[in-house]
């Protein structure tokens, strides 16, 4: 199994429109600051399936030197997490989607143009695509009734994607995310903020340490840390473009 981190930005990215601070300065003259929008790349040897599909995703299929795929996974109906699915206009007609149907259903509202071929998931439920098994369970990310975040398991690796959360995940998904081999953590802002709907990157770390998480990167990620090769001495914080091979 091998994971890409498409784009490991929040709803704006990096640099932010009409912003000068360190990071976003660091960004446009090309450092790791640089951060597209949230989108995962997960490749098997039976596949390659997107999870979440990035309002940048021209550039980052551009980059991979993308083609197609074989289906995409939505974590929650938020507009940095499904709207780039436009971009498979004249490209991939007729792409399997798969989610829970609120999930869905509220997105098809937008993308029913395009004729995705829809699978509704029930959460906690395991299901299997290019030969992995992939499981979404909830999280919480207000005002969103029902986010979810995403396990995928190759026989013995386990991989956690909280999605986007706050700390308060439900006891029985934080059973499920137990122990795993790389956990993706949503860390929006440093320790010293505190947002209502997302993990600081100080929550992001506990949670790791709670589930007993052997590896963690960090992503999602705001203008607001400081340049990266900065915060990254302190931070595991993920950059576009980032390869796990597991």
């Amino acid at each position: 199994m091998r994971l890409t981190l498409l784009g490991t930005g929040d709803a704006v990215g990096t640099p932010k429109i009409g912003c000068n601070c360190p990071a976003c300065e660091d960004a446009r003259m090309g450092g790791k600051s640089q951060r597209l929008r949230f989108s995962i790349l997960v490749e098997s040897e039976g596949g390659k399936i997107l999870i979440d599909t990035s309002p940048d995703l021209r550039q980052q299929f551009l980059r991979q030197n993308l083609s197609c795929i074989d289906g995409v996974i939505w974590t929650h109906g938020h507009y940095d997490h499904y709207s780039g699915f436009g971009e498979f206009y004249r490209v991939q007609n007729k792409v399997d989607v798969y989610g829970i149907p609120e999930t869905l259903d509220y997105i098809n509202n937008y993308v029913s143009f395009l004729k995705p071929r829809y699978h509704y998931v029930k959460l906690c439920e395991p299901f299997e695509i290019i030969g992995l098994q992939f499981t979404l369970f909830k999280v919480d990310h207000p005002p969103v009734e029902v986010p979810t975040g995403v396990i995928i398991r190759e026989r013995d690796t386990k991989v956690v994607i909280t999605g986007d959360t706050s700390a308060g995940i439900p006891k029985t998904s934080m059973e499920l995310m137990k122990d795993p081999d790389l956990l993706i953590a949503d860390a929006i802002v440093p320790p010293h903020i505190h947002i209502k709907k997302h993990m600081n990157s100080e929550e992001a770390m506990a949670l790791a340490e709670k589930l007993n998480a052997k590896e963690v990167v960090l992503t999602h990620l705001s203008h607001l840390f400081r340049p990266h090769h900065i915060e990254s001495i302190f931070l595991p914080l993920g950059y576009d473009g980032q390869v796990f091979e597991l």
